[in-house]
């Protein structure tokens, strides 16, 4: 068996197509290919199947950014790690970061979740794919450092514009950077599970989200603001408006609510488009079914239920600056959005009609500690309240 260890050794062996082979361990061999007499060589690792007694290859480069005497020292490191991967049952296929957040879009796109799956492809395309450094990272090689150094540039990148074709000097939020996170750790844990990696431990602290980033949502408008605001309305926007009035849904799965997600019939919404990710379905009272039948009459199920003017389905784009100027002819607070529609919907029905928050998270399709986190100050409240009527 050759020498491959050494500069001197390795300029001494003659050119040949196949690699020249160092055994580590047992069944773990390190090769060098030299297919040239002046050529400077590749290592490649490999390592024999117990199950089917062939060799599984893995490439590890030339190695020119290493200095010569220290290749066969980083070809060791690297084809050590390789081994270490392929014996906790990793995948022989090498994938890079940039490839992980291709899988992941995909299988939302394949689990029916397109909306879902546009938001994270252009978070990506922002954030991982032009980044080519951090996106063409192997796996294997995803260090806490190329964590925290792609953390710390994306922290520091203004947020994007309203006006896209504009450019933001705006600071980025912690709230926008844990969602930028949030979307990259979920693709890294999708190649975790596939057994392209086998530790999280490289993005397990570093892409923890900042704490207490989103802050309790302050902008309330209460019934008879609502009233104005959809008076003030276009009137596809005020459609809009009411359903978001109406039920303390996020606007987004309003907008991506068909006629084939009410049952006129039952009076039953199924929300299917949501954060949470999941189907609900919601009783709804006479008076609002009645509102969601009036939208559905005489579509098909795949028509929007809540369209816009030109029959479309309603997004952010869309709704955005209508709203603004509903609002500022109603007079509403100037940090009001569609979403604080939701926000006042959910505090009525927690301040106002004392339901459990429960049935409260169930119905706005978040969880229970987002809504005491969010929403706890009116419990607390209900609670001195309740107290008072003790008193003696």
């Amino acid at each position: 068996m050759a020498k491959i260890d050494t500069v001197t050794a390795r300029d001494a062996l003659k050119a040949r197509h196949a690699p020249y082979w160092l055994k580590i361990r047992a069944s773990c061999h390190l090769g060098y290919r030299k297919t040239t007499a002046d050529s400077k060589g590749a290592w490649i690792a490999r390592v024999r199947d117990d199950d089917t007694g062939k060799y599984q290859l893995h490439s590890l480069g030339s190695l020119d950014a290493v200095l010569g005497h220290r290749r066969y020292d980083e070809a060791l490191k690297l084809a050590l790690q390789w081994f270490e991967h392929r014996s906790m049952g990793g995948a022989s296929k090498a994938i890079t970061v940039a490839d992980a957040c291709r899988r992941y879009v995909e299988k939302l796109r394949d689990a029916g979740r397109a909306n879902t799956a546009d938001d994270a492809e252009a978070r990506f395309k922002r954030w991982v794919f032009t980044n080519a450094k951090f996106g063409n990272l192997p796996m294997m090689k995803l260090t806490p450092g190329a964590l925290q150094d792609w953390r710390t540039k994306l922290s520091k990148t203004p947020a994007i514009h309203q006006d896209k074709t504009k450019t933001s000097t705006k600071p980025r939020t912690a709230s926008s950077l844990n969602r930028d996170m949030a979307v990259l750790k979920t693709a890294l844990n999708l190649a975790l599970e596939d057994g392209y990696a086998t530790s999280d431990n490289a993005w397990t602290v570093k892409l923890r989200p900042v704490k207490d980033a989103e802050g309790r949502r302050d902008c309330y408008l209460d019934i008879d603001q609502r009233r104005a605001l959809i008076a003030q309305a276009a009137p596809d926007l005020a459609v809009f408006l009411t359903a978001l009035s109406l039920m303390p849904l996020r606007p987004g799965a309003v907008a991506g609510l068909t006629v084939g997600n009410f049952d006129s019939r039952l009076g039953v919404l199924t929300v299917g488009k949501d954060k949470a990710g999941r189907d609900r379905k919601i009783n709804l009272p006479a008076s609002t079914a009645k509102f969601f039948a009036a939208q559905a009459k005489d579509k098909l199920p795949t028509a929007p239920l809540i369209a816009r003017a030109d029959g479309k389905f309603w997004d952010k784009d869309a709704w955005k600056k209508p709203f603004k100027k509903a609002a500022t002819e109603a007079n509403a607070p100037t940090d009001a959005t569609a979403y604080a529609l939701r926000h006042s919907t959910i505090t009525d029905l927690i301040a106002l009609h004392r339901l459990d928050t429960m049935t409260v998270a169930q119905l706005s399709g978040t969880s229970l500690a987002m809504i005491e986190k969010h929403y706890g100050h009116l419990l607390r409240d209900h609670a001195a309240t309740a107290l008072a009527s003790l008193a003696l």
